[in-house]
């Protein structure tokens, strides 16, 4: 079922994009996904909110810093803000911005695991996160690139309580496991990546056909950064919108058009 109201402390829950023109990504975006955008009040600092069937499936808004690079965002739901902030801090991560509120939607925290990869957690108030998953234009996976796997599972499974899940094939990948249920994977960086590429989490969306996706990303002014390809989820690409933010796309095959969001 692609309708969410709820997410289990631990499950990524949300995605959104800092850049530094949010116009000119919400056409562009808008465009791809067929998102109807819409800016929030004035208290909201410029902030967007990406709506699709009419419930919230991702956020943007203008970069927090001067010079900051443009980047997608993952949000881990947590029951609190302030216990996790401890706990990340506790098993050698970073809390980049101390837990705070935002209006009354919910408290929020940015953190950098060990080895810098950014993501944020999410305590919600009336705002739960992505109220559509897994189907075209929405979130459908949340992936950890990195060079320290053992490590990270380490990290994460202390803070998120996740297990690690081995699967077999011709790419070593890890599925993060939360009662049960795959909530998210870790891949290990190999040679597609360049040395200074950091460890970070990449965000899909999923489409109903990758190749056409691709396609009008070029044609709307991003780039096409590798594939489309086949992969056992189904079909993906890596692209880049025109203010140099990465993302990836996927066409799910009917037998994993279920992926937990």
């Amino acid at each position: 079922m692609s309708e969410r109201d709820t997410y289990a402390p631990g499950t990524p829950s949300w995605v959104d994009l800092g850049t530094p023109d949010p116009a000119a990504a919400a056409t562009f975006y808008g465009a791809l996904f067929d998102w109807d955008i819409q800016e929030g009040p004035p208290e909201a600092g410029g902030y967007r909110m990406c709506l699709l069937r009419g419930r919230p499936v991702a956020g943007l808004g203008p970069s927090q810093a001067e010079g900051m690079p443009p980047w997608w965002t993952t949000y881990v739901a947590v029951s609190s803000a302030d216990e996790t902030a401890a706990a990340i801090s506790a098993n050698g991560g970073t809390v980049l911005v101390p837990p705070m509120d935002v209006l009354d939607v919910g408290r929020m925290a940015v953190a950098a695991d060990p080895f810098g990869a950014v993501f944020s957690v999410w305590q919600a108030g009336t705002h739960h996160g992505a109220g559509l998953v897994n189907e075209p234009g929405t979130l459908c996976w949340n992936e950890l690139n990195t060079r320290h796997p053992v490590e990270h599972i380490a990290f994460y499974t202390a803070v998120f309580d996740w297990e690690a899940k081995r699967s077999e094939g011709p790419i070593d990948y890890i599925e993060f496991m939360l009662h049960g249920n795959s909530i998210g994977g870790m891949m290990e960086m190999g040679d597609m990546f360049p040395p200074e590429a950091p460890e970070s989490w990449s965000v899909y969306f999923a489409v109903a056909e990758c190749d056409a996706s691709a396609a009008t990303v070029t044609e709307l002014g991003g780039r096409v950064l590798m594939g489309p390809t086949d992969i056992p989820p189904g079909r993906f690409a890596v692209c880049q919108d025109p203010q140099g933010a990465t993302f990836l796309i996927l066409a799910l095959t009917e037998e994993m058009s279920a992926l937990p969001g």
